[in-house]
């Protein structure tokens, strides 16, 4: 399309000639028919030497030389304009006659159910729902408008799914909750009687895994964005707007507010609150409650500039033992010498 199309789509002005645009790439690699961008000042000598027929940036590093689109946000802007020129996955429509869809299930003739999916009895696809092959949807799930469940998910009995969620593959929702009871016998299982919900505009990422609730249910707010490899216990509540990133942990019935931000490999006990808008850096183990706005880091988790300073120290105690040794050496020897004067 025309840059001054783009321009139009996206509210931003179009400083230099319009130009036909047939894709967009990264500043390093370009071609001179590609859109690219400028968020990050690292990378601002490249913008001299991008092969890019032009690029997004802010008004401060508009070029004369090349054709600009002028943004205040530009990785936000460049983000809408990729899903411009995006093109969706899978070509497949309608059911497909491999699949199989139990005469109890209810099924909007818009949704598309590719081959080898199994939907249950008593279960809801709504409008636009798209399910890719080998994924699973138990008796009485229901998946709301427009949502894409990508290949070989797992929605275990009662799940409820909301609007334009995005599952990837191999995504797991509503699996049992790690419950046990001890017994002098062993152990006994605790029977997960709860669900999964998942609210609208959620993306989850591949091979997550959220438990279903033992009681009561699990859920997932509104907006919340999780990667890949990320485990919810039972009864986990996300609030809206969460960012948790890959192979974090969190143990049952711990509650998360709005806009927490987790980042990768974090572990979380269970029973806890972390306030809104708190946010966890990589790593960390999180033992206690978090109060709303806090930056942590660490194990356990401390002040992220505690954690900075302690970091910055931990190289240099092999030679502070040292020091120290040397140390209580001397003033061991001053000792011995000041007792024999007397």
């Amino acid at each position: 399309m025309l840059l001054s199309e783009i321009a139009s789509r996206l509210g931003l002005t179009l400083k230099g000639k319009d130009l036909e645009i047939t894709g967009v790439n990264t500043l390093a690699e370009a071609s001179a028919s590609e859109l690219s961008f400028l968020a990050n000042p690292k990378y601002a000598p490249q913008l001299e030497t991008t092969g890019a027929g032009a690029v997004l940036v802010s008004a401060d590093q508009a070029l004369d030389t090349k054709p600009c689109l002028i943004s205040a946000h530009p990785y936000l802007d460049f983000a809408r304009s990729v899903q411009l020129f995006a093109k969706p996955q899978g070509s497949f429509e309608g059911i497909s006659p491999l699949a199989f869809v139990h005469e109890a299930a209810r099924i909007d003739p818009s949704a598309a159910v590719a081959p080898f999916v199994y939907i249950g009895p008593g279960a809801q696809v709504g409008a636009g729902v798209r399910i890719f092959s080998g994924s699973y949807l138990g008796e009485d799930c229901s998946i709301g408008e427009d949502t894409i469940i990508y290949p070989n998910c797992s929605l275990m009995a009662g799940t409820l799914v909301g609007k334009r969620v995005i599952l990837h593959a191999g995504t797991v929702l509503g699996s049992d909750g790690f419950g046990f009871a001890q017994a002098a016998s062993g152990m006994t299982k605790f029977p997960q009687i709860g669900r999964t919900v998942i609210e609208d505009d959620v993306e989850i990422g591949a091979n997550t895994t959220i438990d279903r609730a033992a009681l009561g249910e699990t859920r997932v707010g509104h907006g919340t964005k999780i990667d890949n490899l990320v485990q919810l216990g039972h009864n986990v509540r996300v609030g809206r707007n969460c960012i948790i990133v890959s192979q974090v942990g969190i143990a049952g019935s711990t509650t998360l507010g709005d806009g927490v931000v987790l980042a990768g490999q974090v572990g979380v006990a269970g029973h806890l609150n972390l306030g809104d808008g708190c946010r966890i850096g990589a790593k960390s183990g999180v033992g206690k409650d978090v109060p709303p706005g806090q930056d942590l880091s660490g194990i356990p988790v401390m002040p992220h500039g505690s954690f900075l300073r302690a970091s910055a120290i931990m190289p240099k105690l092999p030679e502070m033992k040292r020091r120290l040794g040397r140390l209580e050496k001397e003033l061991a020897a001053l000792r011995e010498e000041l007792a024999n004067k007397g």
